[in-house]
């Protein structure tokens, strides 16, 4: 069974949710994404999503947006992020399933199988592709089931009732939860009609639902786990990787015990 799977049937079956923080790979460096990874994991992250930088964000706000710049003008390559994801999943006791923020053109220019293959190997279980067409969607969704490597979509406040039902079909593992209309960032509080949103979900789909954009405060995860599956933390966290190596260390791995601890 896929980690992924495996870990929201557990989590369903001890009545818990799921914490899912978001980092950039290579930023300041790879070198750091190693150390980061089982310091999160350590620290209560349930699942990992990890940013794969790319030139063109299609909805990162200014924080993530200047995350990737710092991790390619430092020379990044996806082969490279795949070296440093094997480095940690390989170790001994590593359980933690990671998912990778992956722009579709990535796997285009590597081609789709080769991509899920090297992701594979590199220890991720699935990858959430931002950028992908739901109405193009079925070669990858294919290719990634018969492979049992995940494939999330984001499903957004203005996703029609009609397109998100394609949106659910076509994932597997979890949805992706699109809180607010717009860009990653922090925001003072989540929508009110979130909740209709997720009520409307819940009758496409028996697939876990994990809420991003604008979640950054323990109230905001309070909030949410008596509504989603899971939520997902990026910018936040991110921002805190502006500062110096040690503290940016030292802050990320204290919110993330400040958020799983209100979400417990």
């Amino acid at each position: 069974m896929n980690p992924i799977d495996s870990l929201f049937q557990s989590l369903r079956t001890r009545g818990q949710k799921a914490f899912m923080p978001f980092i950039t790979a290579g930023d300041p460096d790879l070198a750091f994404t190693r150390e980061l990874l089982p310091a999160a994991a350590a620290a209560g992250a349930h699942l990992i999503e990890v940013g794969f930088p790319f030139s063109d964000p299609i909805a990162d706000g200014p924080v993530i947006q200047a995350s990737y710049t710092r991790a390619l003008d430092r020379g990044l390559k996806l082969d490279d992020v795949f070296a440093a994801l094997a480095d940690v999943t390989k170790r001994p006791g590593w359980t933690t399933p990671l998912v990778s923020m992956a722009s579709y053109s990535l796997m285009y220019r590597k081609g789709p199988a080769n991509f899920i293959a090297e992701a594979q190997a590199a220890g991720l279980s699935g990858a959430v592709v931002p950028d992908l067409p739901v109405e193009e969607a079925a070669e990858l969704s294919k290719l990634a089931a018969d492979r049992d490597f995940k494939l999330i979509l984001l499903v957004t406040p203005t996703t029609s009732p009609q397109r998100a039902e394609k949106v659910v079909k076509a994932c597997s593992g979890f949805v992706y939860v699109v809180s607010v209309v717009g860009i990653t960032g922090e925001r003072a509080a989540l929508p009110v009609d979130l909740r209709a949103q997720i009520a409307r979900l819940r009758e496409m789909t028996d697939l876990p639902l994990c809420v991003g954009f604008g979640v950054s405060r323990p109230e905001h995860v309070r909030g949410l786990k008596d509504l989603a599956d899971g939520v997902i933390v990026g910018s936040a966290l991110v921002k805190k990787l502006e500062a110096g190596r040690d503290k940016a260390l030292t802050d990320v791995i204290a919110l993330v015990k400040e958020l799983r601890s209100a979400l417990d």
